[in-house]
């Protein structure tokens, strides 16, 4: 559908409404939002505000919300679920794609994007107890406290083999915190337009007040898969990180992705290429997976599948929408 949905256009109208109300008042708030200021400070239009911009949503699939396909899937076995076709800019697949959802470990995609947009892959961090303190049935990337790695590497780490100690090691790294770095996150995920979703985590690990869209997880991943280096990290199907344990020795670590399409697990559709994506599951969220594909004529499609059942109806899903809306 290429309706523009019901939020974005009430934030289209609300900054009409704001701009000439702003210019008549004597005293300016200094604490409101500026609009078209922050716009284009976060590249969400391409111009400045003394410009005729070109807004946002020009280049994005948008849609009014309503559910489109679903009955040509087995949509009852997950609670959302989309296919954007970003060549046409259409959304050829809708499943309660602005229903508030817990991502699981698809938020390491925002968290990837962010560390590519502002981090240095050369700079070492160090990794500390808190970001190796996880549960012992967690995803990890096998790091130990005092450990010195590359971002570079923990980002290997992070979306290969879902590392939550990867994770915090980066956020930890970047701004100082958890706390910090989803303030960074909630900042950036607002600037791409993903104003439904909220972030408190690098990894994913469940909190109430964690949670995002399908249409949101589409607009970030959409933004990440623009960067060389996102698109080289979730094509890998392993990878060896060299750390440095906190007595100066060197251990290699072994990663392997957890996308059954890249291992051959999982028998991709026929006419459809799987590039990579990032798999996410807790108990809360259940099973995710958010993909970036092509289409026989080389339209790229972004697939996602949000809280499927079981990890087989979460690809038994994903193979009915890459074979019914993909091409």
């Amino acid at each position: 559908m290429k309706c523009i949905s019901k939020r974005i256009f009430s934030v289209l109208l609300a900054a009409a409404l704001i701009l000439p109300l702003a210019a008549c008042a004597e005293e300016p708030d200094q604490n409101a939002y500026q609009v078209y200021e922050t716009s284009y400070q976060f590249g969400i239009t391409k111009s400045s505000p003394l410009s005729s911009g070109v807004m946002y949503t020009s280049n994005l699939c948008v849609s009014d919300g309503s559910d489109v396909g679903t009955d040509q899937v087995s949509s009852h076995v997950a609670y959302g679920g989309g296919v954007f076709n970003t060549k046409t800019r259409e959304v050829v697949y809708s499943q309660s794609i602005y229903d508030q959802m817990y991502p699981a470990s698809t938020t390491k995609i925002l968290t990837c994007y962010i560390a590519l947009k502002y981090g240095d892959l050369d700079e070492v961090f160090t990794v500390s107890e808190h970001a190796c303190d996880q549960d012992k049935d967690a995803a990890v990337a096998k790091l130990k406290p005092g450990d010195k790695i590359t971002l570079r590497e923990l980002l290997y780490g992070l979306m290969l083999v879902s590392g939550n100690d990867a994770a915090v090691a980066i956020a930890e790294g970047m701004s100082g915190s958890e706390e910090a770095f989803a303030q960074l996150m909630n900042q950036e995920a607002a600037a791409l337009g993903a104003t439904g979703s909220h972030f408190v985590t690098p990894n994913g690990l469940h909190k109430d007040d964690h949670y995002t869209t399908v249409y949101d997880m589409y607009l970030i991943f959409n933004a990440a898969i623009q960067n060389e280096k996102f698109l080289e990290i979730i094509k890998t199907m392993n990878y060896t990180a060299n750390v440095t344990r906190g007595d100066g020795s060197i251990e290699q670590l072994v990663w392997d992705t957890t996308n059954r399409y890249l291992t051959g697990k999982q028998k991709t559709p026929e006419g459809v290429t799987v590039i990579g994506g990032k798999t996410g599951t807790t108990t809360q969220a259940g099973y995710c997976l958010v993909l970036y594909s092509k289409n026989e004529k080389g339209d790229d499609i972004i697939s996602i599948v949000f809280h499927a059942d079981s990890r087989n109806n979460l690809y038994y899903l994903m193979n009915e929408l890459l074979t019914n809306f993909a091409n």
